[in-house]
């Protein structure tokens, strides 16, 4: 039996001695932590799956994989936080070093572009997918595990505004391959919320202003509303507010609007003028003006994007609210470096997207494995078992064996019960005709196949 022991002490002698303890009998509950995911084999095939098309969409585009740690210093991470955020940042001291977990991936992106420019090729095209951490309140659509999926374009100084017009038809890429047609990719210009309040005078009241509008979807516009008045607006400032964010129509319907406001404002014209480029541009990507639309409500949080800005909706599933969302940033790493990097980007918080669709029932599981032939040998000897097994897999396909010697019942009933399309058999008659049995899981059907005609019917079936 094993005991742990524990070292004190000694007040007599002053020496450590070491206590030994017998563990409790009382079982651990094994019951996972608040706003952490995990998922049964058959769910989590189907979240790579989500991974992987969003990952190779990414690399249809150029981008190239980063993987950052997802411990920093602590100093490196509360940098760029604030607020809430910095609240939520899981911190702790190891020896003399304080530490952090990485609560986004663009704070890590902007300590290693800053650590490594002079290695990179400008426009640096990266993509990152990976666990991030935040110490907050766990609730539905929540966590405080999840994976983010996120791109970022990188300039030297500059970054031509082209690069934020293909953002949206990599969005639409990624919803088309995971088999959606109908969401909404809305996109708006932060210099025009900019110049507005500065414009209104009340730029000081910016943050606070963007707060509300930012949440106009899920408070209606009558809360708005009242939250600006709470924040001693003129009824005047107030009301061009709000007729600035109803501007509705067709795209080109609210370009007009927005120039048919006649704000003498050299970045609201600015704002315009880029917000009309990436619609263009849009378009000529390919992506349907039904696909996307200019949205005067998308305001994307505080201060840190300064043009485009992005959220992308399921027009089937509002409820869920934005599943992609982005913009474009002056300066990326400017708590490190005096170097200007100019950026635009874009995040898919895959943990919670996926839990929101399988709630919804829109996401189904099918088998709870990726194998695609169990080998059941019926001798002692598995070599010839083994054999098959090795040509199958340089083959492509997913082979296993059942060693363990049960019924055949119940090495049929695992194939059955983790939904392995096919099983071949390979017993004493099999071997002596030199042929293979194959049972077809789903209909029940078998054949005495040679192992060519074996071959040819994996790969036809796959």
């Amino acid at each position: 039996m094993l005991f742990f022991g524990k070292k004190t002490l000694d007040k007599k002698s002053g020496r450590e001695k070491e206590e030994i303890k017998k563990p409790s009998n009382k079982k651990v509950s094994t019951k996972t932590l608040s706003g952490f995911m995990e998922l049964l084999p058959a769910e989590q095939i189907v979240f790579n799956k989500m991974f992987d098309t969003i990952r190779e969409a990414y690399e249809l585009f150029g981008f190239i994989p980063l993987d950052t740690p997802i411990l920093e210093r602590a100093e490196v991470l509360l940098a760029k936080a604030g607020g809430e955020t910095e609240k939520q940042i899981y911190q702790f001291k190891k020896g003399d070093t304080d530490l952090a977990m990485r609560f986004d991936l663009t704070v890590p992106l902007a300590r290693f572009v800053a650590e490594n420019w002079r290695e990179l090729a400008f426009p640096f095209k990266r993509y990152a997918m990976g666990k991030v951490y935040r110490g907050e309140r766990a609730q539905a659509g929540r966590f405080r595990e999840f994976y983010q999926c996120d791109i970022d374009v990188i300039g030297d100084e500059k970054l031509d505004i082209r690069f934020d017009a293909e953002i949206p038809s990599i969005i639409y890429t990624i919803f088309n391959k995971l088999g959606f047609d109908k969401f909404t990719i809305q996109i708006n210009n932060r210099k025009l919320f900019n110049s507005l309040f500065s414009g209104l005078g009340v730029s000081e009241k910016s943050a606070k202003i963007m707060q509300s509008i930012d949440r106009l979807e899920k408070i209606g516009a009558e809360k708005v509303e009242e939250e600006l008045s709470e924040l001693k607006l003129t009824k005047d400032v107030i009301e061009q507010i709000l007729n600035f964010i109803n501007l509705k129509g067709s795209n080109s319907k609210i370009l007009q609007g927005l120039k048919d406001l006649s704000i003498e404002n050299d970045e609201f014209k600015k704002g315009i003028e880029e917000l009309e480029m990436v619609v263009n541009l849009i378009q000529q990507f390919g992506v349907p003006e039904s696909n996307f639309r200019i949205d005067l409500t998308i305001a994307r949080g505080l201060d840190y994007y300064t043009g485009t800005v992005y959220e992308t909706r399921l027009d089937e599933y509002p409820e869920i609210g934005s599943v992609c969302s982005g913009g474009r940033y002056d300066n990326l790493a400017s708590q490190y470096t005096d170097k200007k990097l100019p950026g635009v980007g874009i995040s898919i918080g895959l943990t919670r997207l996926f839990d929101q669709l399988k709630k919804k029932e829109v996401i189904k599981t099918g088998s709870a494995t990726l194998t695609q032939v169990l080998i059941i040998p019926m001798t002692e000897n598995p070599e010839l078992s083994i054999e098959l097994a090795s040509v199958l897999r340089e083959n492509g396909i997913a082979t296993e064996i059942y060693f363990t010697q049960d019924k055949m019942k119940k090495r049929l009933g695992y194939a059955d019960k983790l939904g392995i399309p096919y099983t071949v058999i390979i017993g004493e008659d099999e071997i002596i005709k030199d042929v293979y049995t194959l049972k077809d899981m789903i209909t029940g059907e078998q054949k005495e196949l040679k192992r060519e005609e074996l071959l040819e019917k994996m790969r036809k079936g796959f």
